[in-house]
């Protein structure tokens, strides 16, 4: 990938597939994406797996009781048929298949890779991070359905308090240590521990807002949550 105006997008699979393919948002994200790729900037794109992961687990719990590692297996595959869906939408400005490894990202002239989630124990959050070390970026753009992080969950707590900038130390306080498939967190915690490690920041952006994204990436003022 080229080293300008190198970004690593987390993009949540509820927004790919909220209940079913959400085509205008997926023909809006592509456009945004491809303008940007005219402007000189490269993609790395990692698709979660979101409900439709959480549909499926529970699904399979209901047949058989299957481990912790089916489980996450079972939405590993989920992010991957995302990733290669995403990856169809840009033709040919996308390298030609979907990344299995963010430990090995290909060199390639295209200006847009997509990968999808990696091995059992964590989420696609992990992915995004291990990709940015695999090509040198220490930024993280996460898209999901949410235009912050809050203090509590809002949609049990209507006196949640949104929050502008966070240290991933008091990130990591709010949400649970360990990793479960399914789990409701606006970052993957093995990934929160290993960002913080690093020192990578990671700047959490509601998806549906394309208007944002794009003063995000102009280096606009913006509306969300930066973890560093």
């Amino acid at each position: 990938m080229k080293e300008k105006n190198k970004i690593i997008i987390s993009l949540g699979g509820s927004l790919i597939i909220p209940d079913e393919v959400d085509v205008e948002f997926l023909k809006l994200f592509v456009s945004t994406i491809k303008d940007y790729v005219s402007r000189g900037f490269t993609f790395l794109i990692i698709t979660g797996g979101g409900k439709l992961c959480r549909r499926y687990n529970e699904s399979l719990k209901k047949i058989i009781e299957p481990s912790i590692e089916d489980l996450d297996w079972l939405g590993i595959s989920i992010t991957r048929v995302n990733a290669e869906l995403v990856r169809l939408c840009f033709g040919d400005l996308a390298y030609e298949k979907v990344v299995l490894d963010p430990e090995n990202i290909p060199n390639t002239d295209k200006p847009i890779i997509v990968g999808g989630g990696w091995r059992p124990g964590n989420s696609s959050d992990l992915a995004a991070i291990r990709s940015a070390t695999s090509v040198g970026a220490n930024k993280i753009i996460n898209l999901s359905n949410v235009d912050f992080v809050y203090d509590k969950d809002p949609k049990f707590y209507p006196d949640a308090k949104s929050i502008d900038k966070i240290s991933w130390v008091d990130f990591r306080l709010l949400f649970p240590n360990e990793w479960k498939p399914g789990v409701n967190a606006p970052f993957d915690p093995i990934a929160a521990y290993e960002a913080e490690q690093l020192g990578y920041e990671v700047i959490i952006l509601n998806g549906k807002k394309i208007d944002n994204l794009k003063a995000y990436l102009d280096g606009e003022s913006f509306v969300g949550t930066v973890i560093k």
